[in-house]
């Protein structure tokens, strides 16, 4: 049964909470501002359907116990769930108000597809993934951002610590929160002053999510195009891309490249299909082969291993890496993934064939329970669309 709320029930204060959020995920239009990226209807990515049957999905649960498909949908509050298996749709679910037209906000799995756009453009000769950041953006000299690269932002390997005041002052100047009336606090001008505290660049993982919003600064100074006039023009109309698509912005304009993605669904797994091709859409070569290879292969493992996440991954994988924006499982098969808050995933198993998109309302902007949940869902698919192979 859907949940969804009116939409005078959800605003700018309360729209990432329980139960506005399941409204205000795919109505985000309706609460901040945002630029549009232009997709290709006329010339959409074909993906046909044919159905498989997941009767024999089962989940064990640690504490006893079993999940049907049904069961693992509602506990990890699944607002759309597409399954492609060979380039074909397997499975779709939708609940809560979305639909397959409805754009969803993808949180910070934004950060991966902001990775896919710095490879493209490194593969253009517009961007240089080694160059300081200042080489772009020469306001962030005096912070501490002076001498981190390109490549240390995409991994995370940024040596910011971004707490206390210095948080607060970045969520006022995302967009996303109410601030004081007659104040315009925006990204560009938070980090022109920022004073976070600086360690050595290219230590541990360290998730900051203020470093993807400055390459989105890095892209737009790099090239003097917009972050969505770019995504459109490069990314989505050439994969295919069919639905209505668009990112936040902050006060002033600036994207919101970290987290404010929203489109739909299914375009959401075509971007999963184009990363299983390889960066290809039939001839044409869309991301380069290899960027995706590096995500894949070159990442620093130790740098996962010595970083703020290990534990809480340990139950998933102790052999992971983070890369231009993507998690990687290096366990066999290996599996790509991009993540954001309250359960948004898309996951590219090339091994097996499939992608899997998932976009949801979790209560909770982290829920451990869910995260492990989902990943054994994961593997599960793959197990019993084998069997009906």
């Amino acid at each position: 049964m859907s949940t969804d709320l009116p939409p005078s029930s959800a605003d700018l204060s309360n729209w990432r909470t329980a139960p506005f959020s399941r409204w205000a995920f795919h109505n985000i239009r309706a609460i901040l501002p945002v630029a549009d990226i232009e997709s290709a209807p006329g010339s959409a990515w074909a993906l046909p359907a044919s159905p498989d049957s997941f009767d024999d999905f089962r989940l064990r649960l640690p504490k006893g116990g079993t999940l049907d498909l049904d069961g693992f949908l509602k506990a990890t509050a699944t607002d759309g769930l597409l399954i492609l298996h060979d380039g074909r749709i397997v499975f779709e679910f939708y609940d809560g108000g979305t639909d397959r037209d409805t754009p969803h906000i993808l949180m910070s799995a934004t950060k991966s597809i902001t990775g896919l756009m710095v490879g493209i453009l490194a593969g253009r000769g517009e961007l240089d993934v080694d160059a300081e950041v200042t080489r772009y953006v020469p306001e962030v000299a005096a912070t501490a951002y002076q001498g981190a690269t390109i490549r240390q932002l995409l991994d995370m390997r940024a040596g910011v610590v971004l707490d206390g005041s210095g948080l607060q002052a970045y969520a006022d100047a995302s967009g996303w929160e109410p601030v004081a009336p007659g104040t315009t606090p925006n990204l560009h001008g938070f980090y022109e002053t920022m004073r976070a505290q600086a360690t050595p660049h290219g230590g541990p993982f360290s998730y900051v999510s203020a470093n993807t919003d400055l390459l989105g600064w890095v892209i737009e100074r790099a090239t003097g195009r917009s972050f969505a006039s770019l995504v459109g023009t490069l990314l989505w109309k050439p994969m295919g891309a069919s639905g209505e698509t668009f990112i936040t912005v902050d006060r002033r304009g600036a994207p919101r490249c970290t987290g404010g993605f929203c489109t739909t669904l299914r375009d959401f797994a075509r971007l999963g299909q184009l990363v299983l091709s390889g960066g290809r859409r039939g001839s044409q070569t869309i991301i380069p082969e290899g960027w995706l290879d590096d995500v894949r292969h070159n990442g620093d493992a130790q740098a996962w291993r010595d970083g703020q996440w290990r534990d809480s991954f340990a139950a998933i994988s102790r052999n992971m890496h983070y890369r231009s924006g993507w998690y990687v499982i290096d366990d066999a098969p290996q599996l790509m993934f991009a993540m954001g808050i309250h359960g948004q995933n898309l996951f590219v198993d090339a091994a097996n064939g499939i992608v899997i998109a998932k976009v949801s309302s979790w209560a909770q902007p982290v829920d451990g329970q869910s995260i492990w949940l989902t990943h054994q869902a994961v593997a599960e698919f793959a197990r019993c669309l084998k069997a009906t192979a």
